[in-house]
């Protein structure tokens, strides 16, 4: 029987997390789900000199507001406790020292002026890669070249040292990606890594596969920033005995710029005026804010469906998903290799179908407060009618408000070309004819009432009602094109249609031919 799936998302807490994690994020809980496994959150914060105040509260909150649930880990708990790397400082020290006493890695003693020197030796030779390996680590200060006895003077001196990977110096190392296919690389390829800093805590190499082993995670679903790490992965676990548990790699494809050349950054998205953050991050040394989707309007739900096709293509028509319908339909066999172009105009455009999904009761209290606060009285019931009236032709809730302008204010200016082109005799003779009619209207007023009432009216004066419908909108709105006329009388009422009608017949006299 196979074991059940274990996934990890494992940011480092160094700021905001980029929505490129968001989708890292998004695809290992899809997974999991898929296949009735688990998702694990794991803080990876053994870079103590990057650590930033509130970015692992920041990385909870994101995944919490994008629907992304966490079955075990930072902020969760479980059996594999402690999920802060920073909290598991022994566990490594322990495996680190397994590996040096078994002679698969060793102590080096270089100091950094050592280490700029053996560079510059390699580059002024023209060697290949000017890197701490199998063939220079004989040159340098360590457990290989040092005597015993000096090796221990030293650790009881208290002399700082790190810990690295004694990588082989002629073997291949091959691993499967579940997207890629398979990856063969060559050991002399591969540098003798630090596993353990001077500072006793382990680099991201150790503690990640010391981790995922622990934590019996059987995928990691990863940024193809990891690729060029991953065959020294794959030579840890070998290491280390765990190479029948290894988990299963897959790469995911980079994020591209806008125009498709080159990883997004947050330059792009500041020259861009976009967010690439889930949440609006505030940096708490430059106070220098950042936009987030939340904070801009974006709908999680519409976030999550953007972000999932950025990459993974369901080999079907369907562009809406719900999460469910993700899950059902998520396989990590359709993953692209190649990068996906960030396209927020393909965002908009998912956030305007989720904006008309959403019932009009929801996106109400955000119209209602935009215009209370801009000194208009805008009970529930009308600002549900609004919501109704123009939800179809916005991208985003707060601008809905906006949208609404033609309601909350009756014309003081008419569009000139329109005035010029559609208000004439006829328009004249149909505005007053409505006016009155309304005038005399004691019934509900309500559209359909609204527009039997302006069918009848256009009836008994003769007049064909298509020919005069927008000179009717720009008395009422003064534009010539809007959202549903007979809706937007209801909403502003049977009173103010009557007089926005009378103060057009008498401001546009000027302009009948």
């Amino acid at each position: 029987m196979s074991k059940p799936v274990r996934v990890r998302f494992a940011p480092s807490p160094t700021g905001p997390l980029h929505i490129g994690g968001v989708r890292t994020a998004l695809y290992n809980y899809l997974f999991a789900r898929k296949m009735g496994g688990k998702m694990l959150l794991r803080i990876e914060d053994t870079d103590q000199n990057r650590f930033v105040p509130g970015a692992e509260e920041y990385i909870v909150e994101a995944l919490h507001w994008a629907g992304i649930v966490i079955d075990e880990g930072q902020g969760v708990g479980g059996p594999h406790a402690p999920y802060r790397q920073s909290e598991r400082r022994a566990i490594y020290q322990k495996e680190a020292q397994r590996l040096v006493d078994e002679g698969k890695a060793y102590y080096a003693f270089d100091t950094a002026e050592e280490l700029d020197a053996m560079r510059q030796r390699l580059e002024a030779a023209n060697a290949p890669a000017a890197q701490y390996n199998s063939i220079t680590r004989m040159q340098m200060r360590n457990s290989l070249t040092l005597k015993a006895d000096e090796v221990k003077a030293r650790i009881d001196a208290g002399d700082p040292y790190v810990i690295r990977l004694k990588t082989p110096r002629k073997e291949e190392v091959r691993l499967n990606d579940l997207i890629r296919g398979w990856v063969n690389v060559h050991s002399s390829a591969i540098d003798d890594k630090v596993l353990l800093k001077s500072d006793g805590l382990p680099t991201y190499h150790l503690a990640n596969i010391v981790d995922d082993h622990l934590m019996e995670i059987t995928h990691v679903i990863r940024g193809e920033e990891w690729l060029p790490s991953a065959p020294l992965h794959v030579l840890l676990y070998r290491y280390l005995g765990w190479e029948d548990t290894m988990p299963q790699f897959a790469h995911l494809p980079l994020l591209l710029k806008p125009e498709g050349n080159g990883k997004l950054s947050k330059r792009d998205a500041d020259l861009g005026g976009f967010p690439i953050f889930p949440l609006q991050w505030t940096d708490p040394v430059t106070g220098v804010v950042a936009k987030g989707f939340r904070e801009e309007g974006y709908l999680p739900e519409a976030t999550i469906n953007f972000l999932a096709l950025l990459g993974w293509n369901p080999g079907t028509e369907q562009e809406l998903f719900t999460m469910d319908e993700l899950i059902a339909s998520f396989d990590l066999t359709q993953v692209h290799k190649a990068g996906a172009r960030f396209d927020i105009q393909k965002a908009q455009w998912f956030n305007h179908q989720y904006i008309r999904l959403r019932p009009d009761a929801e996106l109400a209290p955000t119209v209602q407060q935009q215009a209370e606060a801009a000194g208009f009285d805008c009970p529930p019931e009308k600002a549900e009618k609004i919501v109704s009236l123009l939800k179809g032709r916005i991208n985003f809730a707060h601008e809905i408000f906006t949208e609404a302008a033609t309601i909350f204010n009756a014309p003081t200016t008419y569009d000139e070309a329109i005035a010029a082109a559609k208000w004439n005799d006829d328009a004249v003779r149909a505005v007053t004819a409505f006016r009155d009619a309304l005038q005399a209207y004691d019934g509900p007023f309500m559209a359909d009432d609204i527009k039997h009432t302006l069918g009848d009216a256009m009836t008994q004066a003769g007049i064909k009602q298509g020919k005069i419908m927008q000179a009717m909108r720009l008395a009422l709105t003064g534009t010539g094109a809007g959202p549903d006329l007979m809706l937007t009388m209801e909403i502003i009422g049977k009173d103010e249609t009557v007089g926005r009608l009378e103060t057009a017949l008498n401001t546009l006299k000027t302009a009948v031919k």
